[in-house]
């Protein structure tokens, strides 16, 4: 069987009255265009299922999940089933617009970009609790991850295959996704997309996310700088603690040649922690190395990414 151009990957999660307008948009959308929708149905209470059963046609996929798992992990499932040359993700709550997907690809396909982002244009949500805490998290993303993009929420993308499977989408980690996919070397643009507001159902984020983000993005700043050499982050620190908390404690010592009293001194407990800690953040630091050796050995992954390879005649012609 040929692949597919596109497949489409929407999660959906108790979205029973948006599945019967979200795949007419859809397929009317893709019209005289080679493609599959695949729908991850994660682990909906309502009526989503029978629903996407009663409108899907036949180039539509369903993974359904025996619980709700979040939508990281449902996207992470849709792009394994996946089988386009390129692969396109969206919600399932008819905020994005499928119609953007068609000049999305173009673009992906003309311009050679491996990634294609939406950026929300005329983002048709609450101000408040939707839109400045976006736009807070956006700069903070932005500007610690050295990522340019302007919207980091916006499900709507288009990738090319090889880039999307080896992404490695775990946890909360969706709004990180251009973080992940530069890691892998991608060229990336963003282009305004269509916005709607929601007509049915509720909206499944909201303020308790923000210290989730946080934390991812403490994530995401280790997996950008330290992946691959955490010694150097963890045995940095674990050599200046211990460093200073070892002369803190010559200090004291000297104190106490010269006759003076250091029992009971506050400064004295400081110095013999910051010898334990930077013990055991040098310890930290080569367990962790042995970890990583570990998951590259074992699964025979590379450190690195062939974007292309040349032999023979090949490297004459291509370099003239």
């Amino acid at each position: 069987m040929n692949k597919p151009l596109l497949s489409v990957v929407i999660t959906v999660y108790n979205e029973e009255d948006n599945i019967q307008p979200l795949l007419k948009a859809t397929y009317a959308a893709l019209v005289g265009m080679d493609y599959e929708v695949i729908l991850v149905e994660d682990g909906s209470t309502d009526r989503t299922v029978a629903e996407i059963k009663k409108y899907a046609n036949t180039r539509t996929k369903l993974v359904v999940f025996n619980r709700n798992y979040g939508q990281t992990t449902a996207l992470a499932a849709g792009i394994d089933q996946a089988t386009g040359e390129y692969i396109a993700t969206m919600d399932g709550d008819l905020q994005n617009d499928p119609t953007d997907l068609p000049g999305m690809l173009q673009k992906a396909i003309d311009e050679e970009w491996d990634v294609v982002a939406g950026r929300r244009a005329n983002r048709k949500d609450g101000f408040v609790l939707r839109k400045i805490p976006s736009k807070i998290a956006n700069w903070i993303i932005r500007n610690s991850t050295n990522v340019h993009l302007k919207d980091y929420g916006c499900t709507l993308r288009v990738y090319k295959a090889e880039i999307a499977q080896n992404m490695g989408l775990y946890g909360e980690l969706h709004r990180f996704i251009p973080v992940l996919a530069k890691q892998e070397g991608a060229k990336m643009t963003e282009v305004d997309v269509k916005h709607h507001p929601r007509i049915h159902g509720t909206s499944k984020y909201g303020l308790s996310r923000t210290f989730k983000v946080i934390a991812d993005l403490i994530l995401m700043l280790f997996f950008q700088k330290y992946f691959q050499r955490p010694i150097h982050l963890f045995g940095g620190l674990g050599l200046l603690a211990f460093l200073l908390g070892a002369f803190i404690n010559v200090y004291l010592l000297v104190l106490k040649i010269l006759g003076e009293d250091i029992w009971g001194r506050p400064i004295l407990i400081l110095g013999f922690m910051l010898i334990l800690g930077g013990i055991q953040l040098i310890t930290t630091g080569i367990i962790a190395e042995i970890i990583v050796r570990t998951y590259f050995e074992s699964q025979e992954k590379k450190t690195y990414r062939v974007k292309a390879l040349y032999t023979g005649e090949q490297v004459v012609q291509t370099s003239n």
